[in-house]
């Protein structure tokens, strides 16, 4: 019987939503393996979260350091290995996002141990289900080590609920730190009164055929991105794209959804001039509902739609945004 530690990220005095997702993966291998959920955060401050952790786990450790504030694998990974080692952990779990892809290779590395990436479920004790060839197929994998390595896909996890009573917190101590001759110089991010893409419950995404714009031939490409954006501001929703529009920087990178972008689930996807590529349908066909429009009527976008419109997004957006407001008012 061994414990299962969750490696979990935060943001002010709450846990990131991401970490949900990995709670709920941690939760079901907590099943087989038999020990304790504990969650760890790590960080400058972290325990101002450790209230809301409290509420999903048996146990939360802190590990708080001036030389944590920013993330940096090679001074977050030794700290994951130190406190997996002193609390029994057979098993490790991490959401498969950019941190989580990052830092996990390293403690599997450093403790020798087996990792299954991306997981959509648990299947046993060291036994996953993960989706490949750009999520047109699943295969199963058993991981052969004492301590198993897992990242989370958030979008194949319904989110944490609370246990209904409040773990222990304690503090830890991270140890040594040593960057490895690595050091944070600066973040860079879009900052946007939007929700965040996988945060968001709806999702406008625009493809290659907002670059014109037959109503207004001089309109940019980043203008029509900014008429989808009404849409996005009546619902509350999230903008995303497929990465032919992020590759030719009409908009930001990070709001690419796709394969090699986010992968997001939320209850409704709007696709709008986008031909649906298999890249783009493995990051968003989990959502609930797919609303697509697209001129092309063969156009792969609409396999996976539970509504489409063969129309241009000229014609369709304006009525759209009109109708929505009517119900709402």
């Amino acid at each position: 019987m061994g414990n299962v530690i969750a490696f979990c990220e935060t943001e002010g005095s709450k846990l990131k939503s991401a970490a949900l997702a990995n709670i709920a993966c941690a939760k079901q291998l907590q099943s087989h393996h038999g020990g304790d959920l504990v969650i760890l955060l790590i960080g400058n401050n972290v325990q101002d979260a450790a209230a809301d952790a409290a509420k999903y786990g048996n146990k939360v450790v802190t590990v708080n350091d001036a030389a944590l504030e920013n993330y940096l694998a090679e001074t977050y990974a030794p700290v994951i290995v130190k406190i997996a080692g002193e609390n029994n952990a057979s098993a490790i779990t991490v959401t498969a996002n950019a941190v989580g892809k990052d830092v996990l290779p390293r403690v599997a590395q450093t403790i020798s141990a087996g990792m299954a990436s991306d997981i959509s479920e648990v299947k046993g004790k060291d036994e996953f289900k993960r989706p490949i060839l750009a999520g047109n197929a699943f295969s199963t994998v058993k991981v052969n080590s004492e301590v198993v390595c897992v990242s989370a896909r958030q979008s194949a996890f319904d989110p944490a609920t609370e246990s209904g009573s409040s773990g222990e917190v304690v503090a830890g101590e991270a140890g040594p730190i040593d960057a490895l001759g690595a050091s944070f110089v600066r973040l860079e991010g879009v900052k946007s009164d939007r929700p965040d893409l996988n945060d968001a419950d709806t999702v406008i995404s625009g493809g290659r055929g907002l670059g014109k714009n037959k109503n207004n031939s001089d309109a940019t490409p980043q203008e029509n991105f900014e008429l989808l954006g009404d849409l996005a501001d009546v619902l509350g929703a999230g903008m995303g794209a497929s990465r032919a529009v992020t590759d030719a920087g009409w908009v930001p990178a990070d709001w690419q959804i796709g394969q090699t972008g986010k992968i997001v689930a939320p209850k409704l996807y709007f696709a709008f001039a986008i031909s649906g590529a298999i890249q783009h349908l493995a990051g968003m066909k989990g959502a609930k509902t797919i609303v697509a429009v697209n001129k092309d009527a063969e156009a792969p976008i609409f396999q996976v739609a539970d509504y489409g419109l063969v129309t241009t997004w000229e014609e369709a957006l304006p009525e759209l945004i009109e109708e929505i407001k009517k119900a709402k008012s």
